[in-house]
């Protein structure tokens, strides 16, 4: 029995031209100029009380001069951070990203060879000088660490009073935005410091106007595990995307602070679906926020080093260590990849992200629940193990003959001999940029969606508002996602990103 595995990818041909904004924080631009975040990634590695947040983020606007400000519960040093390859994070967004699976039914008349043997088939798709940076003890700054870390030189600040900190970087020539105190009174207030990244534009290559900066990796104790994101709202330009790709030993996780609920999963889909299968799954995901207002949504949770299928290149030993098992123990075995979704505007984050430890999971695998009528498993479910993920199935029914006594109906597999899977598996990454509103939803599932109110062929109420959905994946995880935040993959707000000003 032929075996292939498959994925459907969000190519551009899918995708609309539309800004996205994401990223861990803000960008400040100098004499008038906009500076939005787009296309960010978060991937966090926890074990202990320890947490290694790897960020990558682009963005848009003037090939100039920036810094970013992150809050850290602790002071940074020299050997904590470090500059990674942005491969690893393409990597991460490819695993835990939704993926689209074909299958053919088998003749019903041939042997069983045992449904373990079938698979689906791969498918196409469409530092300032010394003396400025001194703290001010009038305003309650103190450099508590100074390093260079790639095109980045690094500042970690500490602050007794946010006002205080707000004029000490205009005094710096950081363009602050309107509203940017009261967004770092509470980092202040809880203790937090400072990274404060400064890149050397010489250093920095810009491809189109956009700056590639080098991927950061930081780690640090500590025994909340969260992940900042308000102070980035300053520089919210309408709703944002922000997905978290976490790994951790054994261990899926959700948010403590928030509602969780699981993307739907495991539905059948009409073969037109193969060319906008990113308006699809934006369409979904967004009648599942509808749905589930303010709620995180968890679109994978699964070993990290396997998957079934697998859209790309598996994550291996070196990848774990770039992300961070060199620092919890160099342990990577049974490692979990966790990727949390969340789109929300200005006002709807009132909190941090606070992660809590949950359980196992599965869901929308080919997984037969009723031998006699072949149903498969349908949304998640706990189980001891994690293997939950977003697929979604066209599935050709067999139109051959029939000649046999007892025929066996509900086998998939790979297609007839005289057909040939054309295209190496690719994932539905990037989904910030996957058109709004062009689709019905209703229109392309082939079932029922109860826990979110959609009815196959029965058109949702009202009309969508294309203004509405900007889009924008950080991907994190929290890589992912592409994804996708630098604060994933979907506008993560992870970081105060600062702009500096031309004297």
């Amino acid at each position: 029995m032929k075996r292939f595995v498959v994925a459907a990818s969000l190519a551009a041909v899918l995708f609309s031209p539309v800004a996205a904004q994401a990223f861990c924080g803000f960008y400040v631009g100098g004499g008038g100029a906009d500076l939005f975040n787009n296309a960010t990634q978060v991937v966090l590695m926890r074990e202990g009380t320890r947490t290694v947040l790897s960020m990558q983020n682009n963005y848009q606007g003037p090939p100039s001069d920036f810094a970013m400000v992150v809050p850290v519960p602790v002071v940074l040093h020299e050997e904590d951070v470090k500059t990674l390859p942005m491969e690893v994070f393409a990597k991460v967004d490819q695993m835990g990203s939704p993926r689209l699976v074909e299958y053919w039914e088998q003749d019903p008349c041939q042997p069983d060879y045992g449904y373990d043997d079938i698979g689906p088939v791969r498918m196409m798709s469409g530092a300032a000088p010394d003396a400025e940076m001194a703290a001010d003890k009038d305003l309650g700054v103190k450099i508590e660490a100074k390093f260079t870390v790639g095109e980045y030189q690094v500042l970690i600040l500490s602050a007794s009073d946010s006002s205080g900190l707000d004029t000490w970087l205009r005094r710096q020539n950081y363009n602050i935005p309107k509203g940017a105190e009261p967004l770092l009174r509470p980092y202040v207030e809880g203790g937090s410091k400072f990274f404060v990244a400064k890149v050397d534009p010489k250093k920095v290559k810009f491809v189109d106007g956009q700056a590639q900066l080098s991927p950061l990796r930081f780690h640090y104790d500590s025994d909340e595990f969260s992940l900042p994101i308000r102070l980035g709202l300053a520089n919210s330009n309408g709703t944002q995307d922000l997905i978290v790709n976490i790994l951790a030993p054994n261990q899926r996780y959700e948010v403590a602070n928030y509602g969780n609920v699981t993307i739907p999963t495991n539905l059948d889909v009409k073969p037109e679906t193969k060319t906008q299968f990113g308006a699809f799954y934006a369409a979904l995901f967004d009648r599942t926020v509808e749905k589930n207002p303010g709620a995180v949504i968890t679109e994978y949770a699964w070993d990290a080093s396997t998957c079934d299928p697998c859209p790309g290149p598996q994550l291996d030993d070196n990848d774990f260590y770039t992300l961070g098992a060199d620092v919890i123990g160099g342990e990577y075995w049974g490692l979990v990849l966790t990727r949390l979704h969340a789109r929300y505007g200005k006002d709807d984050m009132k909190a941090d992200l606070v992660f809590k430890a949950a359980e196992p999971i599965v869901g929308g695998r080919e997984f037969v629940v009723d031998e006699q009528s072949r149903k498969l498993e349908e949304r998640s479910r706990p189980d001891s193990t994690n293997n939950f993920q977003a697929r979604y199935a066209i599935r050709h029914e067999w139109t051959g003959p029939i000649t046999c006594k007892d025929p066996v109906r509900g086998r998939w597999g790979g297609p007839p001999d005289d057909q040939i899977a054309d295209s190496e598996p690719l994932a539905a990454t990037n989904i910030a940029f996957a058109p709004r509103g062009q689709v019905s939803l209703p229109a392309l599932v082939k079932q029922d969606i109860p826990e979110i109110g959609v009815q196959a062929g029965v058109p949702l109420p009202g009309k969508v508002n294309k203004a509405a959905y900007p889009g924008c994946t950080c991907a994190t995880s929290t890589g992912a996602a592409g994804g996708a935040a630098f604060a994933g993959g979907a506008g993560v707000v992870l970081a105060l990103a600062l702009r500096r000003r031309r004297r």
